[in-house]
């Protein structure tokens, strides 16, 4: 069983869906699953800890302390503690909290400190839902690598009919069963990645380059790790960080030196996903001094760069697998297909900067996935954490 004995710690707030809840416990422990429940103040109108402590065989916690004898109930060894958190149902007053970094109760305290996955499952009225920071506050969550569970469409406590039932039971267990088995999906597999622009030098203080964040690249690393992968990310200049003790960053600045490092890494490699938007093109001769403005023009001549995706492509084995990206703005699918089989890749990522939220900088991205037999794969606007859990799907799809 996918659950055996993982431990899921279960945040239960001030809905009426809690009633669900209990049966989700039992499914959870048909399952193999430990569990524990930690619960607000306002979910004891709806379910009881006498209950859930019952069902999980576990003492349910609410607050940081107990007045009585005044031990402390630590969020820190809770969010230690487990395997995934999954926050259902979440209220609109608890995301508003999670997307804040607001922690005036031990279930969001908990959120904070938690190291493990996080799931979270909204239930709550139709307008509450759609209303447009509670909207935000969600898509915020995502940005940060909470997984959503979406609510369904249906009758609510309300009256109303719409958007903000919580999912059911049965289908949030199939939900955890899946990430427990997309967890060990790339166990024992070396990935290298490349992220981010190339700089290249035209005096000691000026640089050719691009407005690539390194997002989609960072994304993709951290979606391979938790996948039971060993990384190697190859990045450009950014300002960004990893998180997983399973990625190896290496810094680069020249599109020279993404080219040694891939060359490097790349015959070790059972993946590569060539994420970095390096540069065609580089000065012919670097000056040594900084370039002083004056009235007339400046001329550079540039020569290209070596095509690392290329190179790595007529160097690839039957047994490794080389991803691409494509970014077009025209003839889109045409362009990545040819490039796809220019360079022997077995996947190319199309995206566009044509609509808001795609492209360079955002947290989202809108991509069409390419197979080598010409079959694609086009995908909504979502965060570039899905995104990446959708190319790695499709690598083995």
């Amino acid at each position: 069983m996918l659950l055996e004995n993982k431990k899921i710690l279960i945040g239960i707030t001030g809905s009426i869906a809690a009633y669900k809840i209990p049966f989700l416990v039992r499914l959870l422990l048909k399952e193999g699953a430990v569990v524990k429940v930690v619960m607000t103040q306002s979910a004891f109108d709806f379910v009881t800890p006498l209950t859930l402590s019952t069902l999980t065989h576990n003492p349910v916690l609410s607050v940081p302390f107990n007045s009585a004898d005044g031990s402390w109930n630590s969020h820190v060894d809770w969010g230690n503690w487990a395997d995934i958190y999954l926050i259902a149902p979440a209220s609109a007053n608890t995301i508003a909290k999670m997307a804040n970094g607001i922690t005036d109760n031990l279930l969001t305290a908990i959120y904070l400190a938690a190291k493990c996955p996080v799931f979270f499952a909204p239930a709550m009225d139709v307008d509450m839902y759609q209303h447009p920071s509670t909207q935000a506050n969600i898509a915020r969550l995502q940005e940060f690598g909470n997984k959503l569970i979406a609510p369904q469409v249906g009758e609510l406590a309300s009256g109303l009919s719409g958007a903000g039932r919580l999912e059911e039971p049965d289908a949030i267990l199939e939900v955890l069963a899946d990430y427990f088995k997309k967890s060990a999906s790339l166990k024992g597999k070396k990935v290298l990645i490349t992220a981010g622009p190339t700089h290249e030098a035209i005096d000691p203080v000026r640089y050719l380059g691009n407005h690539s964040s390194g997002k989609m690249g960072f994304a993709l690393a951290e979606e391979a790790a938790s996948r039971g992968a060993s990384v190697k990310l190859i990045s450009g200049p950014t300002g960004l960080a990893v998180n997983n003790s399973c990625i190896e960053l290496v810094h680069v600045n020249s599109a020279q030196q993404m080219y040694e490092e891939c060359h490097t890494a790349f015959p070790e490699s059972d993946i590569t996903i060539m994420a970095a938007a390096v540069a065609d093109y580089k000065p012919k001769n670097i000056a040594d001094q900084k370039i002083k403005k004056s009235e007339t023009s400046l001329v550079l001549e540039l020569i290209a760069t070596k095509d690392i995706l290329k190179s790595l492509g007529e160097l690839k084995t039957k047994k490794q697998i080389l991803v691409g990206f494509a970014l077009e703005t025209q003839n889109g699918e045409q362009n990545a297909f040819d490039k796809l089989q220019n360079k022997n890749l077995d996947l190319i990522v199309l995206n566009s900067p044509s609509e808001i939220g795609t492209g360079f900088g955002y947290d989202t991205n809108k991509v069409t996935i390419i197979k080598k037999n010409g079959s694609k794969e086009q995908f909504s606007i979502r965060s570039k954490r899905e995104v990446a859990s959708d190319i790695f799907d499709s690598i083995y799809s």
